[in-house]
């Protein structure tokens, strides 16, 4: 009697068969889906795209050849099980190459794999409700809190650039638009909450 996948998903299931078919397709669609996490983490983690690439592609022959073995059994997402491979073979390089530790288990189990990758998948989903709601603000409040938050501009550079009579003034306008932004922000995470 086989048995099924545990918790299986069943866009990890495509991947799966995609894999022991031989798939191109599926190899690309893995690398699409999965490797900007990995990439994420290699960058933080003192490597450079071109580590990641090859961390990348390590972890996908790992799972390769555990698929091709047969006896291969998810028991987490397809996703976390990449991730974990990934961040096992990087901190193992690092160590490797002395860069930051001379002991790998000083990484271990500093966050559960799982949790870090909420955790990411949570924060992009925060900065693209973040992005619509500063598309909906409007103008000049989008130009503005772009200017002061991303592109480090003065209250006094975006009070001339607006012709705001003082800076005090141009600082009440910022507050004013901040606290639309926030309204908004907040509009779209309950919208968002009811069409789950």
């Amino acid at each position: 009697m086989n048995r099924p996948i545990k918790r299986s998903f069943p866009e990890d299931k495509g991947f799966i068969l995609g894999i022991l078919n031989n798939s191109k397709e599926t190899l690309d669609e893995l690398y699409r889906t999965y490797f900007p996490v990995i990439l994420q983490f290699v960058l933080s983690n003192n490597g450079d795209e071109d580590d990641a690439k090859d961390i990348f592609q390590e972890s996908v022959i790992v799972l390769y050849n555990k698929v091709k073995s047969g006896n291969f059994e998810l028991s987490s997402k397809l996703k976390t099980f990449l991730y974990s491979v990934a961040r096992r073979l990087w901190l193992k390089r690092l160590t490797h190459q002395s860069r930051n530790t001379s002991n790998i288990s000083d990484f271990e189990e500093i966050i559960p794999v799982e949790n870090d990758i909420e955790m990411h998948e949570e924060r992009d989903i925060q900065f693209k409700k973040m992005e619509q709601a500063l598309h909906q603000i409007g103008e000049p409040c989008k130009t503005i809190l772009e200017d002061f938050y991303m592109n480090g501009r003065s209250m006094q550079e975006i009070c001339e650039r607006f012709g705001y009579t003082n800076a005090d003034n141009a600082k009440n306008q910022k507050y004013k638009c901040l606290q639309r932004l926030k309204k908004l922000f907040f509009q779209g995470t309950n919208q968002i909450e009811y069409e789950k």
